[in-house]
């Protein structure tokens, strides 16, 4: 597998210098990047000061965070058109998919919500009283909303905003250390100027005050306002002010990565997965093995080889993948017979236990009608709760996501893929990608339609990914067990 370099902490942007106005730090901050969905190592000991006995009237926040040292807020720093609501929607789909109940909260969300869709360049001048006002009120809105979505039961906030200035991100702190709320930074730096025109022109045309105005006009305005940023930005300092602060530091969506002074096992998570994405042009392929021995008799698991049908299969897949014709194509199989042979024409082939369908325990090699004939106790858990359920000796749904967790991170870091797996094993990776809610996942996620001789590609875009289906034949075994609801369900 490849390996991310993490490059020293002294290694700096030179082109990022501390601006000031009129001889003060110009507290300046609202994120223009658009709405997003409402998607171990050593640790060092620099926890947020808490202070006791706050003020209630200085608190924006009135209430009490359960559980506080458990939760997170994910501050994003950075000017616009850098990538920082790229970064926050890829991180909240991947902290809901583990199950992390994690929320996005976008300043430009608030300040279209509060203003109407068009405020022109001039509206984020630092010298522009009312302007500084209105962004001021709206982060304190959002950052009210996060702390009351930590204390409902959420895990991770993210405060998708510019979060440009030393004074904006003092005041997220304070008032997190208030509740005993620990705050980590993530700051998305770009020196590419070509990325960056690519992102006013792709993404930023498409937000709402954009509408009506030529592409063009959108350029021109969108340059002024990150000008109007640029001369009160204030990068994070591992040397400064904010020396005790946690963050991490982002050049060129991975090119170069800085960390500062970060706490625990949540922090280093996300740090792993962050530091494996990257915006290149790419696509997932995921497919099941070719239909197998165990298949046609309708028995679970077990390591039988292809049916004639199966091997039909595994040439009709390397047909189609050429007709794909994508370069620098990398295979990945389990550690099951089944999959090895699917992928047995391809070139480039790795094989992972962690792929490995769904294990069945005791019941490997039975037939659902068995189980519900022989064990109906089981069979009406298993219906009732099917994500959670653990079969005897086996494994649950949320356990193949758990073991699947390292190799996604690892996924995230390829380009072209092909992935050969089982059912379980895809529908997990499926709902990745389709990023179900965190409140949905464990209804959704077992009943997700993978059928044998399909293939899913995944193509990532800025705003999530689009998945196409190609139904490659030949004819085989459904194998897709529909909800039911047990009769206890009832009573």
């Amino acid at each position: 597998m490849s390996q991310t370099k993490r490059p020293s902490e002294t290694a700096v942007d030179t082109r990022q210098k501390q601006r000031r106005v009129g001889g003060e730090e110009t507290a300046m901050d609202e994120d223009a990047a658009g709405a997003a969905p409402a998607v171990a190592a050593p640790a060092t000991d620099v926890s947020p000061k808490i202070i006791s006995s706050p003020d209630p009237e200085k608190l924006m926040f009135r209430g009490s965070i359960p559980d506080a040292s458990r939760k997170l807020v994910v501050g994003m720093v950075g000017l616009p058109a850098r990538g920082k609501s790229y970064l926050a929607r890829k991180l909240a789909y991947y902290l809901n998919w583990m199950e992390m109940n994690t929320q996005i909260f976008n300043h430009g969300d608030y300040r279209r919500k509060r203003l109407g869709g068009r405020q022109p360049a001039e509206f984020f001048r630092p010298d522009n009283e009312e302007g500084m006002k209105l962004r001021l009120d709206m982060a304190k809105e959002a950052l009210t909303d996060l702390l009351g979505f930590l204390a409902g039961g959420g895990r991770v906030g993210i405060l998708d905003a510019t979060n440009s200035s030393r004074h904006r991100r003092g005041m997220v702190q304070d008032e997190c250390a208030k509740h005993g709320v620990q705050v980590f930074w993530v700051e998305s730096v770009c020196t590419k100027q070509d990325c960056i025109d690519d992102t006013i022109t792709q993404i930023k045309a498409k937000l709402p005050e954009y509408s009506d105005m030529r592409i063009d006009q959108i350029r021109e305005d969108f340059i002024q306002r990150i000008a109007f940023y640029e001369s009160a930005y204030t990068p994070l300092d591992a040397d400064g002010p904010e020396k005790d602060v946690s963050f991490m530091r982002i050049i060129d969506i991975g090119e170069n990565i800085q960390l500062h002074k970060v706490v625990g096992a949540l922090q280093h998570r996300i740090i792993r997965f962050l530091m494996s994405i990257h915006p290149r042009k790419r696509s997932i392929y995921l497919t099941r093995h070719g239909e197998s021995i165990y298949n046609k008799s309708k028995r679970l698991g077990g390591d039988s080889g292809l049916s004639t049908a199966g091997i039909r299969y595994s040439v009709a897949l390397k047909a189609f993948m050429q007709r794909e014709n994508v370069p620098n194509l990398k295979v990945w199989t389990s550690s099951l017979q089944r999959t090895i042979q699917t992928a047995a024409l391809f070139e480039d082939v790795t094989s992972f236990k962690a792929l490995d369908e769904l294990n069945a325990g005791q019941f490997e090699g039975s037939t659902y009608e068995e189980i519900k004939e022989k064990y109906p106790q089981v069979n009406e858990s298993r219906s009732l709760n099917k994500y959670y359920y653990r079969y005897p000796r086996g494994e649950s749904y949320g356990d193949v996501v758990e073991r699947l967790e390292p190799l996604l991170v690892e996924l995230e870091r390829e380009e072209n893929l092909l992935v050969v797996s089982h059912q379980a094993v895809c529908r997990c990776l499926l709902s990745y990608f389709n990023t179900i809610p965190h409140d949905r996942l464990p209804k959704e996620l077992p009943y997700l339609e993978v059928p044998l001789h399909t293939v899913l590609k995944v193509t990532p875009t800025n705003q999530g990914c689009t998945i196409e289906k190609f139904v490659l034949g030949p004819d085989a075994v459904n194998t897709h067990q529909p909800q039911s609801r047990p009769p206890s369900a009832d009573k």
